[in-house]
């Protein structure tokens, strides 16, 4: 780890300050990523802003908006009354995340800014172009079992870690942002990125801009949720797959649909044709199929995480029918 200095932040004025003019820069909160990240010299910032003085840890309720303060911790987020009542989506993909430990510490916004867990990116002596622009990918030839199906390029594989972001995204959030011009606010689904020519660059956030809130919409989806996330082991592991459902019913039809699946993509993966599908339809394990399988289309695999291509349509069904209450 290099030498570093360091800055505490009171506001978010000061915090967006401290970063002016100096592109290695990092702001630091629960750090639970980028501290890891820092002891295995993948990324060395000169500057850390503590911001953990900022107000930004409040979540309430306003003009038909739940608005979460980018730090509030993830197992504040998860244990909210109000979460628990207007999303319980949110809470059951944070409490399906790290562990307990973690996420204690982690913030909204850290968990939302954190970086691949890709081995060729950890490791400083294997080729990554995320890591290191122009190296290569160890991962495309290399040991590929968690990396995407959906959205990769000959440049990355990698996938994004985050369970509570495939929650968010399938909630329509929006991402509130504060910069030097002012603020600004992000559609969840357009916060990340795809790999393309530039996986090193994760998201759409300027390298001097704050998260300072996460948004969600009033919406029906209170009651017939789900969060499916199939792992190596259940203490503390990323996802091989996970899917976020949520249905609006009315009897045993389906309303309207919310799916979004972890572990695929570089950025969590809305199935925005496969919701479609659902609206009109009776709830059961037929319609989940068909949904299911146009949720799979344009899917690729590599060399070791073929099975993906089978355990995908099986989680979403099964994810879908939890949802409905048919299990």
């Amino acid at each position: 780890m290099i030498q570093f200095s360091y800055e505490r932040a009171t506001t978010t004025k000061a915090a967006v300050s401290a970063l002016a003019n100096n592109t290695s820069a990092k702001f630091i909160a629960g750090g639970t990523n980028l501290v890891d990240l820092m002891k295995r010299n993948v990324m060395a910032p000169t500057k850390l802003v503590d911001i953990n003085a900022v107000p930004l840890k409040d979540i309430q309720q306003k003009n038909g908006k739940t608005i979460i303060g980018a730090l509030a911790l993830n197992s504040q987020v998860a244990d909210d009354k109000m979460i628990l009542e207007k999303h319980p989506l949110l809470s059951k993909a944070l409490n399906a995340g790290a562990s307990a430990q973690i996420r204690n510490m982690a913030t909204v916004g850290g968990n939302i800014m954190q970086r691949t867990r890709c081995a060729y990116f950890y490791d400083t002596a294997l080729p990554c172009n995320k890591r290191q622009p122009g190296s290569g990918c160890g991962a495309l030839e290399g040991a590929n079992r968690m990396h995407a199906i959906f959205g990769s390029s000959a440049q990355c594989i990698a996938v994004h870690p985050s369970d509570m972001c495939v929650a968010l995204v399938a909630l329509d959030a929006t991402v509130v942002v504060a910069g030097p011009k002012g603020e600004r606010r992000i559609p969840f689904g357009e916060f990340h990125r795809l790999p393309g020519d530039h996986p090193e660059k994760d998201n759409t956030l300027q390298s001097n801009e704050l998260i300072t809130a996460v948004e969600i919409p009033d919406n029906a989806f209170s009651k017939n949720t789900h969060y499916f996330k199939v792992r190596d082991r259940a203490s503390y592991a990323f996802a091989l797959i996970s899917v976020a459902a949520a249905l609006q019913m009315d009897g045993k039809v389906i309303k309207e649909a919310r799916l979004a699946m972890g572990g695929v993509a570089h950025k969590p993966w809305r199935l925005l044709e496969a919701e479609k599908s659902l609206v009109g339809k009776e709830a059961n394990e037929a319609t989940f199929k068909q949904a299911a399988e146009i949720a799979m289309q344009g899917a690729k695999a590599y060399k070791n995480n073929a099975f993906k291509l089978k355990l995908g349509p099986n989680v979403i069904v099964e994810a879908l029918k939890n949802a409905a209450g048919l299990v």
